[in-house]
C-alpha cells in the first residue's frame, strides 16, 4: 500500500463557501472530479507532498503549516492490489495564486453545498462532507472491480 495526498482548497465568496476540485485528465480516476493530489515521493512527508502536488496540479502556493488534516483513509483494491493506497486528505483555507489547468487536472470552484458527488469516486459522499466541516475521518474503504465501495470500516 502506497501513500497519496489530496488537498481541498476552500474559499469564502459572496455566494457562500466553495471548494476547488478538478477533472482528472490522466491515470486512475480519469474523468472524475478530485482534489489536487498524488503520490508521496520517497523521503517526502505527507505535508511536503501535499504542497508540491497542489502547486504542480493547479498552480496554487501554500505553506505546510496551513494544511488542516481532515482524513486518513486506506483503500484496499482486493482484485487490483497494485492500486491499494492510503490517502491523507487536507483542507486548505490560506493559499496564494489563481487555479490553473495542468496536464493532470482542470480545476473548478464548486459551492460546498452543491458538490457534484456523482462525478467523484463513489466513496466521496460517505466522508467528504464531514471532513470539509473539519470533522476528522479515519476509515478503510474497500474498492471493487467497478470502482464501487465494497465495504467501509470506520475507525474511532
Amino acid at each position: 500500500m502506497f501513500d497519496v495526498v489530496v488537498v481541498y482548497p476552500v474559499r469564502n465568496t459572496s455566494f457562500g463557501r466553495q471548494v476547488l476540485l478538478g477533472e482528472k485528465l490522466t491515470g486512475l480516476g480519469r474523468g472524475r472530479l478530485v482534489g489536487p493530489g498524488g503520490k508521496v515521493e520517497p523521503g517526502e512527508s505527507v505535508t511536503e507532498a501535499a504542497v508540491r502536488e497542489l502547486h504542480e496540479e493547479v498552480g496554487l502556493v501554500a505553506d505546510e503549516t496551513h494544511l488542516i488534516p481532515i482524513a486518513t483513509i486506506s483503500y484496499p483494491f482486493p482484485t487490483r492490489p497494485h492500486l491499494s493506497q492510503r490517502s491523507h486528505a487536507f483542507l486548505l483555507e490560506a493559499f496564494e495564486g489563481q487555479p490553473a489547468a495542468s496536464e493532470e487536472l482542470t480545476p473548478q470552484w464548486f459551492p460546498i453545498i452543491e458538490i457534484p458527488f456523482h462525478r467523484m469516486w463513489s466513496d466521496a459522499i460517505l466522508w467528504l462532507p464531514h471532513a470539509l466541516d473539519q470533522r476528522f475521518q479515519r476509515a478503510t474503504i474497500t474498492i471493487g472491480d467497478e470502482d464501487d465501495v465494497l465495504s467501509v470500516d470506520w475507525e474511532e
